[in-house]
């Protein structure tokens, strides 16, 4: 006995609200590149053309090193360094910071309030100047903290910093809100967003902030949730980034101040619960800093270059992305401990990549999750630089366009991505009639644009297995016969009577041989040439014909869900 449609009709009716929750609160992972660093410049030490100055100031900090020195330095293989030493004292050239934060708080602490003013002032007109080659692409300003004492300076300050842009923000602004400890600091930075937007005459939902989980309330509730959590979703959208303060948060935890430090088992613990907390809301994660500067005599800069090398990459083999330098001098270090991570990860992920995009068989058994991982993966690392496209090509990975389209980092959307859970699967049903490939296929939703629609659709139809392709077959007609399904209706309309009575011949024929239904995309093909290929296919064996099957099958769902994004 089959179980009642309306059965399914009911568990989508409960489900909605949280298909909808689903859909909205985790959209995906952001299109927009993630920088690998930020760099907090206090905003005294604010000067004409800082990037220049910063750039140079790493470039003289290694003007003595070599790849043999720094190999030494770091403890890194002096291979790996040798390689990627030349894109480093490059990316020191032309693009030493990608993300600058102007700092008004602990880098700047209290001051006289003409004297703050004047400040916030200067950093309105330097971020407003910053946009151009080798500038970051990403800057903005930390304020004082939402919390009573400093609240009133915090705002106004911010306020200052907005009237210098005019009405339009600066490309990649953002506002750093430092202390968070409640869900309701991150509500009142919605509203008081919402009104600088209006008193600015900025564009509604422009401004963005990030927070700074430094404080234990903000990583947990007296109520035993996790507060950053909430606070997440409690932005409605604009918090763009979650950022680890080692030190304060370190303090406030009882721990001692030589033991402070980024790979400190609290510090540990925070970030790990930021990294759930944001994971796939589109909020993005950064570690935070080491205060062990190289500065100083030579034995000291050495040392601190290898900690912070050994801090960089551990941040990035637990999928921490970003994080923050505090000194010019760290900059090499940092780019030469991400170049080095990417580097030595790209011959093997994008070989893994390829071979699952190819369907070979390798030691890995490998799924749509770590297709995107791998594909994120390739992607950062031409993002900063430590790779370019031929290089990733070169190693059998795909180009950047299908880079972004399997790690989903596409930017507009789909009106399938309106739909709800429900109405989505029924949908994808009309397209493909494998339960695995909608499964596959509504998991990957929202999609963003439609590129991204058809990667998950291919990715979905390389996972199914011989019986999945068998389901899917039974969605498909016999080639020239009438069809009550549309798409199918559509696809045949142009195979005349004559050429139905020698398809249905050649169709008994193929069944018998294959033990399956003739599939072949039939848009815009005549009937003349559909029997043709009928022809040439009954001359397969049986191994082939099956993997043309497998390439017709993804050739139509394809053309089925453009036609499908074109009329919704």
């Amino acid at each position: 006995m089959s179980l009642p449609d309306d059965v399914l009709t009911e568990l989508d009716e409960v489900l909605a609200p949280a298909d909808h929750a689903l859909a909205t609160g985790w959209p995906g992972e952001p299109a927009a590149r993630q920088p690998v660093h930020t760099l907090y410049l206090p905003a005294d030490h604010l000067g004409i053309d800082v990037v220049v100055t910063i750039g140079a100031a790493a470039l003289d900090a290694v003007d003595s090193e070599d790849p043999a020195s720094m190999a030494r330095i770091t403890g890194l293989d002096p291979a790996v360094v040798a390689d990627a030493w030349p894109r480093v004292l490059d990316k020191l050239a032309s693009e030493p910071v990608e993300d600058l934060r102007l700092d008004l708080e602990d880098g700047y602490g209290l001051r006289p309030d003409d004297e703050e003013d004047r400040h916030a002032v200067a950093i309105g007109e330097a971020l407003a100047g910053l946009p151009g080659d080798g500038m970051p692409f990403r800057s903005g300003v930390r304020v004082k903290s939402l919390e009573a004492p400093t609240r009133r300076r915090g705002v106004r300050s911010l306020d200052l910093v907005l009237g210098q842009f005019g009405d339009v923000l600066p490309a990649g602004f953002v506002v750093t809100l430092p202390k968070v400890t409640s869900v309701e600091q991150v509500q009142a930075m919605v509203l008081l967003c919402e009104r600088l937007e209006a008193t600015h005459r900025l564009a509604a939902g422009s401004l963005r902030f990030e927070l700074q989980v430094e404080t234990p309330q903000a990583v947990l509730g007296a109520d035993g949730t996790a507060t950053v959590a909430r606070a997440v979703h409690a932005a409605h959208g604009r918090c763009t980034g979650l950022h680890f303060g080692t030190y304060d948060y370190s303090a406030a935890l009882g721990v001692a101040a030589a033991q402070q430090a980024m790979d400190h088992p609290v510090a540990d613990h925070a970030t790990s619960v930021m990294q759930v907390a944001a994971a796939q809301t589109g909020v993005r994660v950064s570690h935070g800093s080491t205060n062990i500067l190289p500065v100083g005599d030579r034995a000291h800069v050495e040392a601190a270059w290898a900690l912070h090398t050994r801090l960089v990459l551990r941040s990035l083999e637990r999928g921490i992305y970003q994080g923050w330098d505090l000194h010019a001098a760290q900059l090499p270090t940092r780019y030469l401990a991400t170049f080095a991570f990417y580097r030595s990860g790209l011959h093997p992920a994008a070989a893994r990549l390829g071979a699952y995009l190819d369907r070979q068989e390798s030691g890995v058994l490998d799924e749509p999750a770590t297709a995107f991982a791998l594909a994120g993966f390739l992607l950062r690392a031409l993002d900063c630089g430590a790779v370019d496209a031929a290089e990733v090509h070169a190693a059998g990975g795909p180009d950047e366009p299908a880079l972004r389209r399997l790690a989903r980092r596409t930017a507009a959307g789909v009106p399938l991505d309106a739909l709800s859970a429900a109405e989505l699967r029924e949908v994808l049903r009309e397209v493909c009639a494998s339960p695995r490939w909608v499964d596959e296929v509504a998991a990957a939703a929202p999609y963003g644009d439609v590129d991204t629609l058809l990667a998950a659709a291919e990715l979905a139809l390389a996972v199914l297995d011989e019986r999945d392709i068998d389901d899917a077959l039974t969605g498909h007609p016999r080639i020239g016969e009438r069809s009550k399904h549309a798409s199918s209706a559509l696809e045949q309309a142009g195979v005349g009577d004559e050429v139905k009575a020698a398809l249905a011949a050649g169709n008994r024929e193929y069944e018998a041989r294959f033990g399956h239904v003739y599939l072949v995309a039939a848009s815009g093909r005549t009937g003349e040439e559909l029997l043709a290929i009928l022809g040439e296919r009954l001359g397969n064996d049986p191994a082939r014909e099956r993997a043309v099957v497998r390439e017709e099958l993804g050739t139509i769902n394809r053309l089925r869900l453009q036609r499908l994004v074109e009329e919704k």
